[in-house]
């Protein structure tokens, strides 16, 4: 079964990306102090590795395998810690020779938010169903590993969530009105 060259291409970008995604990680995990974090991050290796083989697989033998379902860490809103609380300067390090938990954290954050963009991109260029799924579900799955990692930097104090006066926030928000009953159907531009 031939690929279009869009989807060929893309696939190897991904293939390519979690490649190094796992190698990253498997190095990160060593590094952690933090044992939650570094059982994050094996987890999250985990599902890369059972991606990458389901993606290899299929593009070798065209057949579809059963996509896995990564153990995501649920949060309530009430649970995320709002506004900033003294935040520390930062600026770049150069010449670092190892890195601290926050700094492991915040490389596998920005690993799974470019992942998921990348999977997303790849699956809107994807013409085999199959494959255009599996992509679809990386999207998913990045997406829903950066917010447990979001999730544990913010508990942290690592990742602060700047606000809004509430009043500002509500006078943009409530801007938008549900479309009422009077709506009624849209009609065609020609007839």
């Amino acid at each position: 079964m031939p690929y279009g060259a869009h989807e060929a291409m893309e696939t190897h970008e991904i293939l390519n990306e979690t490649r190094s995604q796992i190698e990253h990680f498997s190095f990160y995990a060593r590094q952690c102090q933090d044992q939650s974090l570094r059982q994050m991050i094996e987890r999250h290796i985990q599902s890369a590795v059972a991606a990458y083989n389901e993606m290899v697989n299929y593009t070798h033998t065209y057949k579809a395998a059963t996509p896995h379902q990564p153990d995501m860490r649920l949060a309530q809103p009430q649970q995320i810690a709002y506004g900033l609380r003294q935040p520390s300067p930062v600026s770049p390090q150069t010449g670092v020779t190892s890195f601290n938990d926050q700094q492991i954290a915040g490389a596998v954050l920005s690993a799974h938010k470019n992942s998921a963009r990348n999977h997303m991109q790849a699956a809107l260029e994807c013409a085999d169903p199959n494959l255009r799924q599996m992509m679809v579900n990386g999207a998913v799955t990045c997406a829903q590993q950066a917010y447990e990692t979001f999730l544990f930097m913010n508990q942290k104090g690592w990742y602060q969530v700047p606000t809004l006066l509430d009043k500002t926030a509500q006078t943009l928000l409530h801007t938008y009105q549900p479309i009422g009953q009077q709506a009624g159907p849209v009609q065609p531009a020609y007839q």
